[in-house]
């Protein structure tokens, strides 16, 4: 890609660009949230058209005017928030619109054999006559890579592949990338994690607003230089250090549930006598492999589910399960609740940014007068919220789906933030965020934290939750199999008793 130019109106999204991605390797891009790699890669794969610049693929100059001419290029993409539709079966979502046959049972069967070659030769195994909406977050993602080969794809672009998937299912997407490298499949990779880079990349590009800024080999650079080529400056991530907290000095109770039980749709167990308190001035991380109760806690303490059975003590409320609080109720009782999903539960993506600033907060004093709202009110805490939180661009007029997955969350995380909450439920603070975005959203849950609220992090990122939390627990099946005071966690305690499911020592 040469010279590669794009706006959007005053958003000036690539300046000047220049790629070069050489075959059969993995190639890192990386950058701030709003740097300009996915309008780059969106570009490379039809769905932007660049004001300026060309593209060559295998030395001839090509035009790519849509997906259907970049596939045909043998250049596919798998996006972040995965294109799939979900009460479809794995099957006809990768046959939808690449169908081998007009018959359809015979396009089935020609394509059941191509794709079980293809897991053969990938490692990638999924159920394809499973309805999408009952897999898995890393089976979904294996899914969308199984869609672009079954396409014949030879350069391979992915957004931020390991954004949402635990430990465990990264180290099997990388394998499948290095056997993909090693059959000569290009792989363009768009991440914020550098160790990933790091471990993965051959070469790697960096962006900064919107240019290239450093464009490397991975064996001439390191992480350090590589996140101060992203933001500019030095980066300070990891634990800080401060005095261990003893029980005789931790605060007051502010959240106690007990003997929480739930069981999903399907009878499934979900959360089993769950029990656990959260005080003043603490930190809280929950790890667990992804799917074992964490998602379903943090929904039943929020007030979006209610259990089956079980109690909780809130604010001097006892809730039960037959009369459960409600997420505006949690609201008045001082609850906030940054969502894990940002797009499908934290925002709504049509909404210009100032009116998602404000959503689950609109009926309160602050926002509404006898059945008014004040809109002049919302703009003006949008504004300040965008300016304590370095949401990029600073426009509370722009659309809530254009601003970057990184800024996304920071929107989120202000807004609840900015009603200084008693209890702040965070479920994946950092999903998809930069490093630099990393480094400040821990400080705002210090913050929140040494201000007097307690913070339940539930997050997979293990780095995260030793660089946080003051006390962890571990979910595993549902229960609470281990809790510990950080000063007793690493990871590979933690990585221990996650992968045992058992109750490895309780000191918290």
């Amino acid at each position: 890609m040469r010279g590669i130019d794009k706006r959007f109106g005053a958003i000036h999204a690539n300046r000047s660009v220049d790629l070069r991605v050489a075959a059969g390797t993995v190639h890192g891009i990386v950058g701030e949230n709003g740097a300009g790699k996915s309008t780059l890669m969106s570009i490379l794969y039809g769905f932007y058209q660049a004001d300026r610049g060309r593209i060559e693929v295998h030395g001839e100059r090509v035009r790519i005017a849509g997906p259907h001419r970049a596939i045909a290029l043998g250049i596919g993409m798998v996006h972040q928030h995965f294109m799939l539709v979900e009460p479809f079966s794995a099957l006809d979502n990768v046959l939808l619109g690449a169908e081998p046959d007009w018959r359809i049972t015979r396009a089935r069967r020609q394509a059941r054999a191509h794709l079980r070659a293809l897991m053969r030769d990938t490692g990638l195994h999924v159920h394809l006559d499973a309805p999408v909406e009952s897999l898995t977050v890393g089976e979904r993602q294996g899914l969308e890579i199984l869609k672009a080969l079954y396409r014949g794809v030879r350069i391979l672009i992915l957004d931020e592949p390991t954004a949402v998937l635990t430990p465990q299912e990264t180290e099997r997407l990388f394998a499948t990338l290095r056997e993909l490298r090693s059959r000569g499949t290009t792989v363009i990779l768009i991440t914020h994690k550098l160790r990933e880079v790091m471990a993965l990349c051959d070469a790697v590009t960096v962006m900064h607003h919107g240019a290239v800024v450093l464009d490397s080999p991975i064996g001439q650079t390191s992480v350090d230089a590589l996140a101060q080529a992203m933001v500019g400056r030095h980066v300070q991530l990891g634990r800080v250090a401060q005095p261990s907290k003893t029980t005789t000095d931790r605060g007051a109770p502010l959240l106690q549930a007990h003997s929480l039980r739930w069981r999903d749709p399907s009878g499934l167990v979900r959360l089993a006598d769950v029990s656990l308190e959260l005080r003043e001035g603490e930190i809280v991380g929950v790890a667990g492999v992804s799917g074992n109760g964490q998602s379903e806690l943090l929904e039943v303490l929020s007030g979006m589910l209610a259990p089956d059975a079980g109690e909780m003590v809130l604010a001097g409320r006892r809730f039960v399960a037959a009369r459960w609080l409600d997420p505006a109720i949690a609201r008045e009782l001082g609850v906030a609740h940054v969502p894990e999903d940002r797009q499908r539960r934290g925002l709504v993506l049509p909404f210009p940014a100032w009116e998602s600033a404000a959503l689950g907060y609109q009926r309160g004093k602050r926002y509404s007068h006898h059945g008014w709202m004040d809109h002049a009110r919302m703009r003006a805490d949008c504004a300040v919220m965008m300016e304590r939180y370095d949401v990029r661009p600073r426009d509370c007029d722009l659309r809530s789906s254009k601003f970057s997955g990184g800024n996304q969350q920071k929107l989120v995380l202000a807004r609840e933030a900015l009603h200084e909450p008693r209890v702040l439920l965070v479920g994946h603070p950092t999903r998809g965020v930069d490093i630099g975005a990393i480094e400040f959203i821990h400080q705002r849950l210090r913050a929140l934290r040494d201000g007097g609220s307690a913070v339940l992090l539930v997050s997979s990122e293990l780095d995260e939750i030793l660089a946080l939390d003051d006390r962890v627990i571990v979910m595993g099946g549902g229960r609470i199999t281990g809790a510990l005071p950080i000063d007793a966690c690493s990871e590979a305690v933690l990585g221990r008793m996650m992968g045992a499911g058992r109750v490895e020592e309780t000191a918290a």
